[in-house]
């Protein structure tokens, strides 16, 4: 008995509180039909309720979360979308008038006749609410768009609880506003925003989502039958999901019974077209729409899309942390036009698959940068982009032979690690003699000609101070003196004989005569990251002028770091900051000032052009200030047939390989590595990562116009005593 009486107190309660509600709603509707104006003031207060005098006096701005797309530099193909609901706003003339009918057929049927609140089916509902009756609602496509509208401006918690709980506060509150709205906007503006923001189900939201999701179609292309299905779900998207199986039944039960005789009724359509609606298809499964980087529309795009989302979540333009960035990225509605070059990835990922499969453990990773903006074209791998699944996993064991016996897996065939830029756990890898090129500007800077000549030995006597059971040390002394690759290579060399065969005898005591903590400079001015917390100490200030296996490139790098450092130099000096951003577009179709690359000047504008010189020897090519004698990479000028630069590197035992090569155009940097056990005992060869660095270049200049390689202007710098 003491449970009935508190639900019968609690029924009284409510029910005298909704009388009073519809004693409100009689008084205001009769106002607003004779005296709009009166509606709209606080004379309202007079019938009886201080609760609307007490109500802000209008909706509050707001914008539902939107759709961003992500578009390659054609500004066509779509490479991903990010999102948070899956929603993109349409005009109403662009939405099919079968919806439009549809819609007002299943959600309110007087919605052409009344001023936001329909009397009728409030007192209706009251009655059949209190009758035992099925519950029903009295809330208008108006009074459901000012709920769903003070939801998404609510600034707190607390606001989205009053904006979407069951009570009869929230429906005085929505009848008030619907008043108002009713005023201020027409009839086709109301639909037209509640089309947009209402949910359909599986995660759609507006009727331009819900089109493409079920039927892959434009809302403007909507059939009788499909525009009854989506008008059919919107009361309850949950249990009229037509991809369950009570609520394909459920959903077909109501289009058929409900939605398309309403439309026929209200003379939306005839009797014939009625019937054939009720037999069109109900889809039993629906394609979710992808959402973020692992669902890219091309696999090979996501490294890419990986590196702009960790470029948009650096930015604090964004946001002031990573959670405003992330909501503006989701919800912002942009369309960004990236640097992605597709065509260019094409041929990369193709030059790539015809050396290497995506299941070796080895990683042939590429980037590519343009010189003079810092728009980064390419990013691929022999790896599939994807998260691996724990519970069917494709990855292998890791190479790591301690890794592997705790079970730990490898990164191949399957990761979202960001092998080819860095971020998170991946410092890089070491390039070796790629690094040469920064004590060649740092020689130049301080008034070393490319002509200096060094008499290199077959190991090199240094100052450098390593532990005396160094490998590398003189005999009996803690002095670094280390060889070259394979020994020998004594003789008399300057920069272009010395880089184009890559004499470590010759460069090392170049950089002890220059200092290795100005080698170190150009390094960091050219871009290079020193991510792992030895290199940054080694880099350090304190640290720098000891650091002589610096040039022989001890230290991690990534191949778009090293690519856009030589890219530093076709640009004659200035240094641009990568990016992979063109433009973003709002919903408005403001252009935003972000994503446009830094340019600083890194070194002066004669130095980059005499060490390009230089750095024409390595792979092939004349240089045009001085004489090449030998190259590691020499058939990079013969395949790319444009004039070239760059620089091989291969780090003890073979352990990584790596080639950088460029035209004054694109820059195309290569490395060959293990990304799971830097310490493995493998050799890996060049045979792989040089066809893949020249061949993409190759393709990429195919066609375009030969640009030959400026002179610098002033002479000494390639002969000091001219």
């Amino acid at each position: 008995m003491t449970v009935w009486k508190r639900h019968h107190d609690h029924t009284f309660s409510f029910n005298a509180l909704s009388l009073l509600v519809c004693g409100v709603v009689a008084g205001v509707v009769v106002a607003a039909a004779a005296f709009p104006a009166a509606a709209m003031s606080g004379l309202i207060a007079r019938d009886g309720s201080r609760a609307f005098a007490s109500l802000p006096s209008q909706l509050r701005d707001f914008s539902s979360p939107q759709i961003t797309r992500i578009y390659a530099s054609d500004n066509k193909t779509q490479i991903a979308q990010f999102y948070d609901e899956f929603r993109s706003d349409v005009p109403l003339k662009d939405i099919s008038k079968y919806m439009r009918d549809a819609i007002v057929a299943a959600e309110d049927r007087e919605f052409y006749h009344h001023n936001g609140v329909d009397l009728k089916g409030a007192v209706r509902a009251f009655v059949n609410n209190n009758n035992g009756r099925s519950r029903q609602g009295a809330s208008t496509i108006t009074m459901q768009w000012v709920r769903m509208s003070l939801a998404y401006s609510a600034t707190t918690p607390q606001q989205v609880v009053d904006a979407t709980e069951d009570t009869a506060k929230r429906k005085v509150t929505e009848m008030k506003y619907a008043l108002q709205v009713e005023e201020q906007l027409s009839k086709n503006q109301i639909l037209e925003r509640y089309l947009n923001i209402v949910p359909f189900g599986n995660r759609a939201y507006g009727v331009a989502a819900a089109s493409y999701l079920y039927f892959r179609k434009k809302p403007n292309d909507l059939t009788i039958g499909e525009a009854a299905m989506l008008a059919g779900i919107v009361k309850a998207p949950t249990s009229m999901n037509p991809v369950s199986r009570d609520g394909h039944q459920q959903i077909r039960q109501r289009r058929n019974s409900y939605v398309i005789p309403g439309m026929l009724q209200m003379g939306m359509i005839t009797a014939a077209e009625a019937a054939a609606a009720k037999k069109e298809a109900i889809p039993h499964k629906v394609k979710q729409v992808g959402n973020g980087c692992v669902s890219v529309a091309r696999n090979s795009w996501g490294f890419f899309c990986d590196y702009f989302y960790r470029w948009w979540m650096s930015r604090s333009e964004f946001g002031a942390n990573a959670y405003d960035r992330e909501r503006r990225l989701k919800s912002g509605g942009y369309r960004i036009t990236t640097t992605l070059d597709v065509d260019a990835q094409k041929h990369a990922r193709h030059r790539i698959a015809q050396l290497i499969s995506q299941k070796n453990k080895n990683a042939l990773l590429l980037a590519a940068v343009e010189p003079g903006n810092g728009k980064v074209r390419l990013l691929a791998a022999n790896r599939r982009y994807k998260l691996d699944n724990p519970s069917d996993p494709e990855n292998r064991l890791s190479s790591d032979p301690k890794k592997a016996a705790k079970g730990i897996r490898g990164s191949y065939p399957n990761t979202t690690n960001p092998l080819l830029t860095g971020g998170g756990d991946i410092t890089g890898y070491q390039a070796g003699s790629v690094m040469k090129i920064f004590t060649i500007v740092a020689a130049l800077e301080d008034g070393y000609p490319l002509d200096y000549t060094i008499k290199a030995e077959k190991r090199a006597r240094t100052h450098y101070i390593v532990d005396r059971d160094n490998d590398s040390a003189c005999p009996g002394t803690h002095f670094w003196c280390p060889g070259n690759a394979g020994g020998g290579g004594e003789g008399r060399y300057n920069m272009w004989t010395g880089f184009g065969k890559s004499i470590n005898t010759y460069f090392v005591p170049l950089e002890e005569r220059v200092g290795a903590e100005n080698a170190v400079a150009v390094a960091k001015r050219f871009g290079v990251k020193f991510r792992s917390a030895s290199d940054a100490e080694y880099a350090s200030p304190k640290r720098a002028h000891q650091w002589g296996a610096f040039t022989l490139g001890v230290s991690s790098t990534t191949p778009l770091d090293m690519a856009n450092a030589y890219a530093t130099l076709a640009a004659d000096g200035r240094h641009c900051s990568p990016t992979p951003v063109e433009r973003i577009v709002t919903q408005d179709g403001e252009k935003l000032a972000v994503g446009k690359s830094r340019c600083v000047r890194a070194t002066g504008k004669d130095v980059a052009r005499a060490a390009l010189d230089a750095a024409r020897c390595p792979v092939g090519d004349s240089a045009r200030l001085g004489r090449c004698d030998g190259s590691t990479a020499a058939a990079t000028k013969r395949i790319v047939g444009h004039p070239v630069f760059g620089k091989t590197g291969t780090t003890d035992k073979d352990k990584t390989a790596a080639l950088i090569a460029g035209t004054a155009s694109l820059i195309v940097a290569g490395y060959l590595v293990n990304p799971d056990y830097p310490n493995h005992r493998d050799r890996l060869r060049h045979d792989q990562v040089n066809p893949a660095v020249y061949r993409t270049l190759a393709d990429y200049m195919k066609g375009k116009r030969k640009v030959q390689f400026k002179k610098p202007a002033n002479e000494k710098l390639a002969h000091g005593n001219s």
